[in-house]
C-alpha cells in the first residue's frame, strides 16, 4: 500500500525537507509568497500521487499524496503558498508546508 505521506524526493540525497530552505533561485521558500509549478516541470498522474519530472535540471520527484498534487497544480490561483494551504487540515499541514519547500529546492515550483 503507498504511503500517503506527502513529499517530495524523500530520500533523495541533498533534497532539503523543510521550510526555509533555499529554491533553485537561491532565495529561501517563502510561504508568504505567491508560486507555480515550473513551467519545466511536467506531471505524471500516479495511483499514489503523481510523479513530477523537471526537463531542465532532470530532476524527479514524488508526490505521494493526491491532494498534494491538487495543491501544486492549484498554487497559481492563490496569493501565496499559505493561502493555498488554508485548505488543508492542520493535521497534514506541516507535511504539505515541508513538501513545498522541498518542491521550491528542486526547482520544481517557482516564485510568481
Amino acid at each position: 500500500m503507498p504511503s500517503s505521506t506527502p513529499s517530495a524526493a524523500r530520500g533523495t540525497p541533498g533534497t532539503p525537507d523543510a521550510a526555509g530552505t533555499a529554491d533553485a533561485g537561491g532565495a529561501a521558500f517563502d510561504p508568504g509568497r505567491p508560486y507555480r509549478l515550473s513551467r519545466s516541470v511536467a506531471l505524471r498522474p500516479e495511483p499514489f500521487g503523481a510523479l513530477a519530472y523537471h526537463f531542465g535540471n532532470r530532476r524527479l520527484s514524488f508526490l505521494k499524496a493526491p491532494e498534494l498534487v491538487e495543491l501544486v497544480r492549484e498554487l497559481e490561483r492563490y496569493p501565496s503558498a499559505g493561502d493555498a494551504l488554508a485548505g488543508v487540515p492542520g493535521t497534514r499541514r506541516g507535511a504539505f508546508l515541508r513538501a513545498l519547500a522541498s518542491l521550491a529546492a528542486a526547482g520544481m515550483i517557482v516564485p510568481r
